[in-house]
């Protein structure tokens, strides 16, 4: 199985009186632009989804709704609660498992930390490896047998501007 793990795009600043929760702030323009750029590079690069599951915050959410639309993905896209902010590792690889049949090649959609975090938990065991998604930056994954703790192999990383580059 391979798992990629895309972080949200650059999403609205923080503020309590626009968006009193937080879980409503949206992508901006320049978000919504390069998760477009990187849903084509994707398609340079030959990556596809047989499902994708997404923090159901806005900023998440329509991140992977733009790459679903540009990978024509939209039927296998799923809300799940474990990639937001108040997620954990462990509850991602149980959403994962509870998915039938399990797809070769799935898409993840979060938000920092909780997705470094996850990306150290299938490669090492633990959450204390150096690993830093940026916005709208992307990594592959294989694993073999996934459960929760090391399972996996990093493939790759690559941030947005990488991605950008790909797509022209």
């Amino acid at each position: 199985m391979n798992i990629f793990v895309l972080r949200h795009g650059t999403a609205a600043e923080r503020n309590p009186h626009r968006y009193p929760n937080d879980a409503d702030r949206p992508l901006v323009e320049e978000g919504e632009r390069k998760t477009r750029k990187a849903a084509k590079a994707m398609k340079a690069l030959d990556v596809s989804f047989g499902k994708i599951l997404s923090s159901p915050y806005k900023r998440a959410r329509q991140t992977a709704e733009i790459v679903a639309e540009g990978r024509g993905c939209s039927e296998g896209m799923e809300l799940c609660d474990a990639l937001s902010p108040e997620g954990d590792s462990r509850g991602v690889v149980a959403a994962i498992k509870r998915i039938h049949p399990v797809p070769k090649e799935i898409l993840l959609v979060g938000h920092e930390p909780n997705l470094s975090e996850l990306i150290s938990f299938l490669i090492s065991g633990n959450a204390g490896a150096s690993v830093l998604m940026k916005k709208g930056g992307l990594c592959k994954l294989n694993c073999h047998s996934l459960h929760a703790g090391p399972c996996a192999t990093l493939e790759w990383l690559l941030t947005s501007k990488q991605l950008s580059l790909i797509a022209d």
